[in-house]
């Protein structure tokens, strides 16, 4: 994976609204790659702090990373099980809304 890549999956999802979600595989697609969602996990596991991260689920609105429950819980959203609650209308689509 190239930094140019992790350079703009971070910049997508630093547009990410609080409040707010979306997939890995949303960000892959709006930055060109719709097939590479794994690689979207891995730039975002090594992103900068002023990243969100958390921000950035799985396609089925079920957490990748159960750390990030709380940060989210912060915004509003409620998970129950490790899932998003009303994730349809949470999501937020970068090629919808950009």
């Amino acid at each position: 994976m190239n930094e140019v890549f992790k350079q703009q999956v971070w910049e997508i999802t630093k547009l990410v609204p609080k409040g707010r979600v979306t997939s890995y595989g949303a960000i892959a697609k709006a930055v060109g790659f719709p097939n590479h969602s794994r690689h979207v996990g891995k730039a975002m596991g090594g992103c900068p702090p002023d990243v969100p991260a958390h921000r950035v689920i799985s396609s089925s609105g079920i957490l990748s990373v159960p750390e990030f429950q709380e940060r989210l819980e912060t915004e509003g959203i409620v998970v129950e099980n490790f899932r998003i609650k009303d994730f349809k209308k949470l999501f937020w689509d970068p090629m919808l809304e950009l």
